[in-house]
């Protein structure tokens, strides 16, 4: 292949890509790299050299790149077709898989991404209740819509419950139909479902909100706020679906919604994500209501494509072997022990915060509980941290979230470890 070396592939990414990258995630200039194939938990970039992988496609390869039975069941697929814009058996039988195994599923409806399940959702709610205002959380993240782009990464805490666009191009209207809440503070959250009853259509929150764990209570009390006023808890379950617990974070904490997005883990690393949840709330998107309120549009080209499909579904087959989740939680938790220790022989204020297989170091003193708190981390450690562990052969997010996968092993946690050792020898700390 001509023009294939590593320096004239990255100078026609900046040439030809926005940003010289994909989205929002572009990788430190120091380290960048152009990647050419994965397998388990290790990919390659086009000069040869290895990565163990903790981004995973930020998220979905939950069984590792290139798993034979996903790769198996999308040959057979993409040799009987590809896409139809019609029902197709895959797609059936993952419908009845997720809406059987969602504590809240009764009825479903495919997206092509985390992006549009949450815009659906919100806009079923609004359409159900007939009410315009939604609640979600500082620092949550809801995918790239105009509603979902508030308060995610602002540079301060904001002053709630006014929402801080993170983007431009968003319109003023937009913003203002957006409340937000602290996560992790029920008092607050419960304070504004009340406040704005009349015209709040819905709560939406990640349930364990980027590495943070919700706190004992808060969930049950946004669940019971959100019934007694009439108003749809959504939970994005886009990260912990089928991740965390075979029911998701509805199973983990004991807190059902009465809607919930999928997505990532679904699809096994093709593009698919769902809105699942009541029947009543979901009926909405019935288009032979159109013309009949309550109504909304929810529908793309490739929603529901079989060739995801019958990824998801040997997923799921995989996820739902014994032993599989305990598997989820050991090997990760053995990276969190390590790490923290060698923060703790070096004198290094290292926490690891998450659940299972998603994790999050921060270079922190205090308690992070919420978004305001990350804010007190040291971000420059966490990034220098992920720029020397990539360097070092470890594909890291330099600082966010790490993923683990069924692929991972103790010998390659154990390894990782050795390298995270020489990779915090290079940081400097400032709190």
């Amino acid at each position: 292949m001509k023009n294939r070396s590593m320096r004239d592939l990255l100078e026609k990414a900046d040439r030809y890509l926005a940003g010289g990258c994909l989205g929002s995630f572009r990788m430190p200039d120091e380290v960048a790299t152009v990647m050419e194939r994965g397998n388990g938990c290790r990919i390659y970039d086009v000069d040869g050299r290895e990565y163990i992988d903790y981004i995973l496609g930020s998220g979905p390869l939950i069984l590792g790149h290139a798993h034979p039975a996903v790769v198996e069941a999308v040959q057979r697929q993409v040799a009987l077709g590809s896409t139809f814009y019609a029902l197709n058996e895959p797609v059936i039988r993952l419908a009845e898989r997720i809406v059987e195994a969602s504590p809240c599923g009764e009825s479903i409806r495919f997206t092509s991404s985390g992006t549009e399940g949450t815009f659906a959702a919100l806009r079923m709610a609004r359409a159900f209740t007939g009410r315009e205002k939604i609640l979600k959380f500082e620092g949550g993240w809801h995918g790239a819509h105009d509603y979902a782009q508030q308060s995610t990464t602002p540079p301060k805490p904001t002053d709630g419950p006014v929402a801080v666009p993170d983007s431009q191009g968003i319109p003023k209207a937009v913003s203002q139909s957006v409340l937000v809440a602290p996560f992790n503070n029920a008092d607050v959250a419960v304070e504004l479902i009340a406040s704005y009853a009349d015209d709040l259509a819905a709560v939406i929150v990640e349930p364990f909100q980027r590495a943070l764990r919700p706190e004992p209570g808060f969930l049950e009390a946004i669940r019971q706020a959100s019934s007694d006023y009439g108003v749809i808890l959504i939970y994005d379950e886009v990260v912990t679906g089928f991740r965390i617990a075979w029911g998701g974070a509805q199973e983990r904490y004991g807190v059902v919604p009465d809607v919930a997005v999928y997505g990532k883990t679904i699809s096994g690393g093709y593009p698919m994500a769902a809105v699942c949840g009541r029947a009543d709330v979901l009926a909405c998107a019935d288009p032979r209501r159109k013309g009949r309120a309550p109504y909304t549009f929810v529908s793309g080209t490739t929603n529901g494509n079989p060739v995801s499909a019958a990824a998801g579904l040997a997923t799921l087959d995989v996820l739902e072997t014994e032993g599989v989740y305990a598997r989820l939680y050991d090997v990760p938790a053995r990276f969190r022990r390590g790490l923290e220790a060698l923060g703790a022989k070096m004198g290094l204020p290292l926490q690891v915060l998450g659940e299972g297989p998603v994790l999050q170091p921060y270079f922190a003193d205090v308690e992070i509980r919420n978004y305001a708190d990350t804010l007190k981390a040291d971000s420059d450690a966490a990034r220098q941290f992920g720029v020397e562990m990539i360097r070092r052969g470890i594909f890291f997010n330099p600082a966010g979230k790490l993923y683990f996968s069924l692929a991972h092993t103790e010998a390659d946690i154990d390894r990782t470890l050795e390298v995270a050792e020489a990779a915090l020898q290079r940081i400097h700390v400032e709190l």
